[in-house]
């Protein structure tokens, strides 16, 4: 069956599972493979409740009529994916970056979707499987379509490029992530760069952060961009207050009165502006901006204020790298208050360099006068220092809740691994 037959089926049953723990009469199941899971070996559970079709590409020993054998399910559902990205003539903006990229495409969707009927990433399903299924939720109502795309080695935007198709690309940052992957910071700067090489060569717009000398490099030859900053730029925007959220003031286009955001950290700025600058290219009414913005609520333990008794709590326990874990340290240590708790778990996929990264954090820390510092996992227990050290986050929660502390202020991130957010999750509710 070629994709063209499977999309006329995929356009009567135009919902896919690739889970049968999910599956729901009607939906089209595709048995997908990985390391450590075999769709193949569910497709009569499929179809015994009762998918409208079931794509496999081994031999299940099945003769029903609604098995579909493939060469490769994945490659299948890609191809399938890219067959309905070319129905829409829409704008695609695709977003990938060291940090912040999935809070940049939640405010830049707040925005769109004020104005225009927007489809975009759910949650952080922004891989080689979640970007396909993103693409086949655009309905032919839609206006705009916000992508984002996360990677972990070279060459994965570029695979991503050929079937999202995109129209517009922002890069929000590149720093140390996923070095082991990427074979370090200019290996990681070549990966994400590859959106800039795909709207390059289809003659696309970029929005960029003038603020990075690196991106203006990494955008040479781009002839359409649409730029933000603090200075000099289309949109332009500074921080006027930090604690307890960050308010900004845009100062062009419109100076109209501050954005009262409700995000924490001033590594937020950029995130923002990127926002203000994507709802002002395509003509968002400038109070839908303000409003969409304002509105937004940061979830999922990415840069979560909780009041826990008398006790200010940010989490942001997401996902941690060298980049973001400084940037988080540094404006925690700038926020007022002098009762402050830093918690931090171990950084992960960073290759050989992950014993320096670690020991640079603590150098970091050092710097800064704090009540308490607990450190958490992985390479942190493998170097020197005078902090509290726990093996995982179940015992730093035990230790956390003994000491019952009154008027302070913590921190708590660490790279996803480290599931830092179990320190407050038996004591506090938080918002997924």
């Amino acid at each position: 069956m070629d994709i063209q037959q499977l999309y006329q089926i995929f356009l009567q049953h135009p919902f896919i599972q690739t889970d049968t723990r999910k599956l729901k009469e009607g939906e089209l199941f595709f048995a997908l493979k990985g390391g450590n899971f075999n769709g193949n070996l569910f497709a009569k559970t499929a179809l015994e409740k009762g998918a409208a079709a079931v794509i496999v590409d081994e031999d299940t020993g099945l003769t029903d009529e609604r098995i579909i054998r493939s060469e490769n399910v994945l490659e299948t559902l890609q191809m399938l994916a890219k067959h309905h990205r070319m129905q829409f003539d829409i704008p695609v903006l695709a977003i990938t970056g060291s940090n912040g990229k999935t809070t940049t495409k939640e405010l830049i969707h707040a925005v769109l979707s004020s104005h225009f009927k927007t489809y975009t990433t759910e949650g952080n399903l922004n891989n080689h499987i979640g970007i396909p299924l993103t693409l086949l939720k655009i309905k032919r109502d839609a206006e705009m379509a916000v992508v984002e795309m996360g990677a972990n080695h070279q060459k994965e935007i570029e695979s991503y490029c050929k079937y999202v198709l995109p129209t517009h690309g922002l890069i929000n940052n590149v720093g140390k992530a996923h070095l082991e992957g990427f074979g370090g910071l200019e290996g990681v700067k070549k990966g994400k760069g590859e959106l800039y090489d795909y709207i390059r060569a289809a003659g696309g717009t970029v929005f960029i952060n003038l603020d990075l000398d690196y991106l203006r490099e990494m955008s040479t030859g781009i002839r359409q961009l649409f730029s933000y900053g603090t200075e000099n730029a289309d949109v332009t925007g500074r921080l006027l207050v930090q604690s307890p959220y960050l308010q900004i003031q845009i100062t062009k286009p419109f100076q109209a009165k501050p954005i009262q955001t409700q995000l924490v950290g001033d590594y937020n700025t950029p995130n923002v502006l990127a926002a203000v600058a994507v709802g002002t290219f395509f003509k968002v009414p400038e109070d839908k901006i303000h409003s969409a913005i304002e509105s937004y609520q940061p979830s999922n333990s990415r840069s979560q204020l909780i009041i826990w008794d008398s006790n200010e709590i940010i989490l942001d326990a997401y996902n941690a790298n060298p980049t973001s874990m400084r940037a988080a340290i540094e404006n925690f240590a700038k926020r007022p208050g002098e009762n402050k708790v830093l918690m931090l778990g171990a950084m992960a996929e960073l290759g050989e360099e992950s014993l320096t990264e670690h020991r640079l954090i603590v150098e970091l820390i050092n710097q800064f006068k704090w009540l308490k510092v607990v450190l958490v996992g992985g390479d942190f227990g493998k170097i020197d220092h005078s902090f509290e050290y726990f093996e995982d986050s179940e015992k730093a929660s035990i230790w956390f809740e003994n000491q019952h502390f009154t008027n302070s202020t913590a921190l708590i991130k660490g790279s996803r691994s480290a599931k830092m957010e179990k320190i407050i999750s038996k004591m506090i509710k938080i918002s997924e």
